[in-house]
């Protein structure tokens, strides 16, 4: 259950930077790195629930 608690503020962090870059950090400079670690983020969470439902985790 932890693991998907885990899971679920991963992907909310990786949402909330995702939107502060479409929406206010839009014409900052340092917009492409902050999406970098919102797809990183992402690919984390995939992997994490790819762990549990195959039973690695």
């Amino acid at each position: 259950m932890a693991l998907w608690v885990l899971f679920g503020f991963i992907v909310l962090s990786a949402t909330s930077i995702l939107l502060l870059t479409r929406g206010p950090l839009r014409a900052t400079p340092s917009v492409r790195p902050l999406r970098i670690v919102a797809a990183v983020q992402y690919a984390a969470a995939i992997v994490l629930a790819g762990a549990r439902l195959t039973g690695a985790a």
